[in-house]
């Protein structure tokens, strides 16, 4: 009689417990603290829709000049060099660094962005789908869009490879 309560307390205690943690797991996160500066940029090249706007209640991921790369599921995304990562726009972010001062790149739908300095193959963060930009600046100061190498682009998708002699 007493493992047939037992039973039934058991499986009465397992259900509320999945049930607490249903509800929690449905309440709303507490939002992460961004402790790196956003960096603006002033484009050469102006177009009326730009990655960060909300259109008709959607956010624009992308635009003219960037490179569509749909990922297969959610993919880590490495630094292609040595560099810095800060806030951009609204699910975009600016990539900067010393190893290639005249170089910007602009990743818009990065998840989990691992904000600040980054070594050349440390984790950036993920992404399903991946807009990348790279900027050159101009002798005005101005940025303008450039295609980017494939080498750079297998670098944030792969990570480093470090050949020992």
């Amino acid at each position: 009689m007493w493992g047939m309560d037992l039973n039934v307390f058991s499986t009465a205690l397992t259900a509320v417990v999945v049930g607490f943690l249903a509800i929690g797991g449905c309440a709303s996160q507490p939002k992460v603290k961004v402790t790196e500066t956003p960096r603006t940029v002033q484009l050469h090249q102006s177009w009326e829709v730009q990655p960060g706007d909300d259109v008709a209640g959607h956010l624009i991921a992308g635009g003219l000049g960037d490179v569509a790369i749909a990922l297969q599921g959610s993919q880590n995304l490495y630094a292609p060099v040595s560099g810095r990562l800060q806030p951009h726009s609204p699910g975009c972010a600016i990539f900067s660094s010393e190893e290639l001062p005249i170089y910007l790149f602009r990743f818009c739908g990065l998840k989990d962005p691992k904000w600040g300095q980054r070594r050349a193959g440390e984790m950036l963060g993920k992404a399903e789908f991946l807009n990348v930009a790279v900027l050159n600046r101009r002798k005005d100061g101005k940025w303008a869009f450039v295609e980017p190498s494939k080498q750079i682009l297998e670098n944030i998708l792969k990570p480093l490879q470090i050949s020992s002699f």
